[in-house]
């Protein structure tokens, strides 16, 4: 396993591994439509390129496969955290996680924030994040739940 930082020809990877891991998830948990609204095709890759260039993602690299990815902002708000379906369940996150904790005290941030999902929501509890609101965000007229989560570091 490689932490990298992002770099433009790992792209595409990510915006399929993003796409793949939303359709991933149980039809119980989230819809189909659900799904769809979340993580719609055709993949706009020019949108995604556009975006991790701002993002600047943190990736972990499995014999060469893009595993997974999180985004950090400056104000520690934890916008993206994929894991592709193959890896789940192998510390890919909690190994993101912790990298995002490390660069986040060294620039002294006091905090982390994210709105999580249904299924990553018990991932971010056990690791500290407290919920603070659920929420409904609306996509292409769907209803998608998500939680407002913190934790102070």
């Amino acid at each position: 396993m490689n932490l990298i930082k992002y770099s433009p020809d790992k792209a595409k990877d990510i915006a399929d591994l993003f796409y793949a891991s939303v359709h991933a998830i149980d039809s119980s948990i989230y819809s189909n439509e659900q799904k769809d609204a979340w993580a719609s095709t055709p993949i706009n890759y020019s949108e995604w390129a556009k975006r991790l260039e701002r993002k600047k993602p943190y990736l972990l690299v499995i014999k060469g496969e893009v595993a997974g990815f999180i985004e950090l902002e400056s104000d520690g708000h934890i916008d993206c955290a994929y894991v592709a379906p193959k890896f789940q369940r192998k510390g890919v996150a909690t190994k993101l996680l912790k990298h995002v904790m490390s660069v986040a005290k060294n620039v002294g941030l006091k905090q982390l924030y994210v709105e999580a999902s249904i299924v990553a929501k018990p991932f971010f509890e056990k690791a500290g994040f407290l919920i603070e609101n659920e929420n409904q965000v609306i996509r292409h007229n769907i209803v998608l739940i998500n939680y407002s989560m913190r934790m102070k570091i």
